[in-house]
């Protein structure tokens, strides 16, 4: 029998090598599923380096192997060397033939099913949330961590950020590109801006979920406030929130959700990249057919303006624009502490002491660790030496609770908290609903866009605890801000003081 000889062209280093290169990408692939799926060992990278490292690696061994075939054809061609045949024979009957034959069937078959396979895993591991969020760890780390703590973290990325259909997969990954080499010569941004101009429309990804002729008719929202004084006062405030209507029969005829009216659409033009300065707003009415064009009579646009506008239909990201990545103030976390217990209400100070320690900017997450239990410890043991001596693990607790609360929210290497980025929900720390409903955009025919607090939620009950005052859901109470006799927030919209708190 004769021994079965590869083509003489292979016999060259380039091809070796790829032959090389292949085999031990094989073999790592095979050994690391076993791995993985038998002994459940692996970390967050593992399957990036099975499903594409790897792959990618086999992939390239094989194409070195032709081009070195054709390199060394071409070089015996120039060198003038003749071999007894300048075609192979390709006669099955002969066993070399057969052999080399068969051995290429098989070897070309399982391929494929690894490919197959491989790219099967790869579509899946390149969609998970391990990948999104814990590959490029430095990168992600803010909005991994967020959404790990918000309403939406069983739900994967992809399901928001890509969505069904092939289309926005491919633009995905195309994309994708760029912030590769923008981790790998690390030249991102800090913090990474909010792809705005890209998102696709809310209705082919929140609706998936989200049944908005289903919404809930109005809820009741119970907060618990803690004012900035020695005893950290409690002030509770409870809202009816008119999410909807006051009968859930009534669909979507009026309440806060009343903006993605499917039998109405509200459009405008906004002037800035980040959808903040909302001159110009449209309303039309699909049943009547009724058109109301208000404009900001501070900030109207030109004609011309006007005509070269990008005109937006407002949907659910106009207002639920960090609906996972929801970076909370030092005052709301500092306060959910205390009420859920973490933090102790007990401690004299706590809330404006750890306010202003939230309020400053820290080079490191390490830094600011090792600064909070300092000025802590120190402010206590000079302020309170009683409470420190005789109560250590209430002091302890409070520097745990603030440093945790730090870690969710608070990210210095990537510039990010909660000033990075706008959020439309409300009106506390930034415009939010003022964007529109502030008494200045009008219609030629007279009507106004309301400033008119009552018209997404009303008070139900608002005070310190032994002296609550209660209304009724029926009966609105106006709004009493504390330490504030003189009622000057009437003067002010609610995010031009606030946002200067920290």
């Amino acid at each position: 029998m004769k021994k079965f000889k590869l083509p003489q062209s292979y016999y060259n280093w380039t091809s070796l090598t790829g032959s090389v290169i292949a085999l031990v990408s094989l073999f790592m692939i095979v050994f690391l599923f076993v791995i993985s799926m038998f002994f459940a060992q692996g970390s967050s990278y593992l399957g990036l380096v099975l499903w594409i490292v790897l792959p990618g690696l086999l992939v390239v061994g094989l194409i070195i192997i032709p081009i070195g075939m054709a390199l060394k054809q071409r070089k015996n061609k120039k060198e003038k060397v003749t071999f007894e045949h300048k075609w192979p024979k390709f006669d099955l009957n002969e066993p070399a033939t057969r052999n080399a034959t068969l051995i290429f069937a098989m070897g070309t078959l399982i391929f494929l099913l690894l490919s197959a396979v491989g790219s099967y895993e790869a579509f899946h591991y390149t969609e998970s949330v391990e990948f999104c969020g814990k590959v490029c760890h430095k990168v992600m780390e803010p909005e991994y961590v967020a959404y790990q703590n918000s309403s939406h973290a069983r739900i994967a990325c992809v399901e928001c950020h890509v969505g069904s259909g092939a289309s926005w997969y491919v633009r995905s990954k195309l994309s994708g590109l760029y912030q590769v080499y923008a981790v790998l010569a690390d030249v991102y941004p800090r913090p990474i801006p909010t792809p705005i101009k890209n998102l696709r429309p809310a209705r082919e990804t929140c609706e998936e979920c989200h049944w908005p002729e289903k919404f809930y008719a109005r809820q009741l929202v119970v907060e618990k406030h803690y004012l900035a004084d020695e005893n950290n006062t409690e002030w509770d405030i409870s809202l009816q929130m008119k999410t909807g209507p006051t009968y859930s029969a009534l669909g979507l005829r009026e309440g806060i959700h009343w903006h993605i009216n499917p039998d109405i659409k509200v459009e405008y033009i906004a002037t800035d990249s980040v959808r903040q300065n909302i001159p110009w707003v449209r309303y039309t009415n699909k049943i009547s057919g009724e058109v109301i064009v208000f404009e900001d009579e501070e900030n109207r646009l030109s004609e011309d303006q006007i005509a070269g506008g990008m005109i937006r239909e407002m949907d659910c990201m106009d207002c639920h624009n960090r609906p996972s990545h929801d970076y909370q103030t030092p005052m709301k976390f500092i306060n959910r502490a205390i009420t859920a217990g973490t933090l102790s209400g007990d401690l004299p100070d706590i809330k404006s002491f750890s306010m202003g320690l939230l309020g400053k900017d820290y080079p490191t997450t390490d830094s600011a660790m090792k600064h909070i239990e300092r000025e802590i410890n120190a402010y206590y043991s000079s302020g309170y030496p009683d409470i420190f001596n005789e109560n250590p693990e209430m002091i302890s607790g409070a520097i745990k609770a603030i440093q945790d609360e730090f870690r969710k929210n608070i990210f210095p290497g990537m510039k990010v908290k909660w000033s990075a980025y706008h959020n439309n929900i409300g009106h506390l720390e930034f415009p939010g609903c003022f964007r529109c409903h502030n008494d200045t955009h009008t219609a030629q025919n007279g009507k106004v866009i309301p400033l008119d607090c009552n018209l997404c939620h009303s008070i139900v009950a608002q005070g310190v605890p032994d002296t609550l005052q209660v209304g009724s859901i029926f009966d609105e109470l106006e709004f009493v801000h504390p330490n504030d006799p003189y009622r000057d927030w009437k003067e002010y919209l609610c995010f031009e003081c606030h946002r200067d708190l920290y």
